[in-house]
């Protein structure tokens, strides 16, 4: 469904400046940054795809396609990784990348600002932040 279909407190942008973003769900967040779909496929369509789990090979078990897995899943996406997602051109591939490395440097910046390591669950966030998106095992010591 279009999102000019929708009523006007539902489209995601009018949501998030009425209500705040926290009233948003994260395809709602996302479409507002995609801005437009395809043919075919609206934008919240769209950006519910990018965050469904991604399809399986029952064969080999590997990706197949589909979405990331979620927030945490797009946030370590490589710009190769989008540019598999058809309705993703340059453009909307660029802005994402910018938007996602900027949620990493914040992250970033909040763990440099608080007590160093004061409890293993800051040493797992910071772990996981540094990390998680590598392709390859990674041992930390």
């Amino acid at each position: 469904m279009p999102l000019k279909d929708l009523p006007l407190d539902a489209q995601p942008r009018e949501k998030l400046l009425a209500r705040g973003p926290a009233a948003l769900s994260d395809a709602e967040l996302l479409a507002i940054l995609l801005r437009t779909g395809l043919a075919g496929k609206g934008v919240l369509q769209l950006a519910q795809e990018l965050l469904d789990d991604p399809l399986r090979d029952p064969a080999t078990g590997r990706s197949a396609g589909g979405g990331f897995g979620g927030i945490a899943g797009l946030l370590h996406a490589s710009s190769q990784d989008l540019q598999r997602i058809k309705g993703l051109g340059p453009a909307k591939r660029a802005e994402l990348m910018a938007v996602l490395e900027l949620a990493r440097r914040a992250l970033a910046q909040q763990l440099r600002e608080r007590e160093v390591f004061d409890s293993p669950q800051a040493v797992q966030h910071y772990l996981q932040l540094h990390l998680a998106g590598r392709t390859h095992e990674v041992f930390a010591v």
